[in-house]
Formats: structure tokens, C-alpha cells, sequence
């Protein structure tokens, strides 16, 4: 009966120590966690209010956004929302202002990511994030060129 008690102790132990690892980490990371929301955001600016087809610099930002979400969950730095987990957009915002928006988002995102990094495994995943934050942006100005 003792040794029966104690396994189960331990694997509740265990157990939380597993669930709770997760959080410790993305705790541990709240930069990451703020560059998350911030690129959730950009994304969601530079969707069409009437659903309408993005140009290609437009469809290039997203797909930098969503690899550079993903370089940032592989690391298991992930607030477990969905994409679409996001504020709420003007929708009467001008499309030049939602991309002036989300521009600013995406750097804002790439600040949260650009801080020190003590832990050297990450230093890639960094590294990664910032290139597709910056292959957004760019694709993004030159769809900001594009509207002016």
C-alpha cells in the first residue's frame, strides 16, 4: 500500500512538472510572447476587410509572418492561441493604415525578439524569427509603395 501511495506522489509530481514546463518556458520568454501577439496582429491588419485577394507582396508578408510565428512555437514558446487570436481591426481603417499598422507591428515584434539571448539554443530560432519579421516588412513597404 506504501509503495502504491508513493508512485502515485510521484507521478502526480511528474505530472505537473510536465504541464508545467510550457509555461515556465514561454514565462521565461515573455519578449517572445509579446512579439506572438504582435505578429497576430500584423497578420490579421493585412487581411482584406472584404475578403478580398491580397497582392502578392501582401500574400509574402503573411507567409514571413506564419514562418517566423512558427520559428517562435518551434521553440515551444507558443501562448497556445489560435492565428486568429488577435485584436480587433478598424475596419474602416484605410488600407494604407493597415499597412502602416501592421508595419509597425512587425517591428515591433522584431524589438521584443532582438533582446539578449542567454540561451544559446535559441540564438537560430532568433535568427530565423528576425529574417521573416524583416522579409515582412519589406514585402509589406513595398505594398505600402504600391497603394501610395
Amino acid at each position: 500500500m506504501f509503495k502504491l501511495a508513493r508512485f502515485v506522489w510521484v507521478l502526480a509530481f511528474a505530472s505537473l512538472a510536465i504541464l508545467g514546463a510550457p509555461a515556465a518556458k514561454a514565462q521565461a520568454h515573455p519578449a517572445y510572447l509579446h512579439a506572438l501577439s504582435d505578429l497576430r496582429d500584423a497578420r490579421a491588419h493585412l487581411q482584406r476587410p472584404n475578403h478580398g485577394a491580397l497582392q502578392q507582396q501582401e500574400q509574402e508578408a503573411v507567409a514571413e509572418i506564419d514562418k517566423a510565428i512558427h520559428e517562435i512555437k518551434a521553440a515551444s514558446i507558443d501562448d497556445g492561441k489560435n492565428i486568429d487570436d488577435h485584436v480587433a481591426v478598424d475596419d474602416h481603417l484605410e488600407w494604407g493604415g493597415r499597412l502602416r499598422r501592421a508595419n509597425e507591428l512587425l517591428g515591433k515584434a522584431f524589438s521584443d525578439i532582438d533582446k539578449e539571448e542567454d540561451n544559446p539554443e535559441s540564438h537560430g530560432l532568433k535568427r530565423r524569427a528576425l529574417e521573416h519579421i524583416n522579409a515582412a516588412r519589406a514585402h509589406v513597404r513595398e505594398a505600402m509603395d504600391l497603394v501610395h
